[in-house]
């Protein structure tokens, strides 16, 4: 099966929307990437998206959304970072939906049908949008929404972090985690405590791969 045609992905400058690009340069002919500036705690990660994208040589769009409520630990520095018995403090309510809507609207303009996005269900963290049943939901609604079918791809949705260590490496394309961004704190070097370093990092250990950016 040869590669599709062109594909629009949603480039955050993190590990698991890095290595989803790495996969859609493997399976379309063109890639661009749109990204998402939605007041979250540090900028760094925008900075990370653009600099992947000059790498690759793929053009990406910031669009700016400025709608989400400072009521969770990533758009409001002064709340802490925790996991409770109920969703985590980083849980944006509606980010995805929200994030998958615009670049819809963004692939429509394009002539793009294909949206790839990073979510992960195995490595669950707590995020409802972040699911299988979530994903097939907008994939319909979308398409039904703009008469237009719409396919959503999830490389990593059932993947442990381990395994898109090495799945990335399978790719030839971990030189890119070099870029890319995790800790929830916005610290360079990460912090390597946060929830998100700490699976980042159990990742790593388990692949027996070692990771490329630096921690305190």
């Amino acid at each position: 099966m040869g590669k599709q045609k062109k594909g629009l992905i949603l480039l955050s400058g993190g590990q698991d929307s890095t290595t989803c690009l790495a996969w859609a340069l493997q399976n379309f002919e063109e890639i661009e990437a749109i990204c998402f500036d939605y007041g979250q705690r540090h900028s760094i990660e925008l900075e990370c998206a653009a600099k992947i994208a000059k790498f690759t040589k793929i053009p990406l769009t910031t669009i700016k959304l400025d709608l989400f409520p400072k009521e969770n630990a990533l758009t409001n520095s002064e709340i802490a970072i925790e996991h409770t018995d109920k969703l985590p403090t980083t849980f944006v309510p509606g980010r995805n939906l929200v994030f998958l809507n615009a670049a819809a609207i963004h692939a429509y303009s394009k002539g793009i049908t294909d949206i790839i996005t990073g979510v992960c269900q195995t490595d669950y963290s707590g995020y409802p949008d972040c699911r299988d049943e979530f994903i097939k939901s907008a994939e319909q609604t979308l398409s039904l929404a703009m008469d237009r079918q719409f396919k959503i791809h999830t490389p990593l949705l059932w993947l442990t972090k381990a395994e898109t260590v090495k799945m990335m490496s399978e790719l030839n394309a971990l030189q890119l985690y070099e870029f890319t961004h995790t800790c929830y704190n916005g610290t360079r070097p990460a912090c390597g405590t946060c929830p998100s370093c700490e699976l980042r990092l159990k990742g790593f250990k388990e692949a027996g791969i070692k990771d490329l950016i630096t921690y305190k």
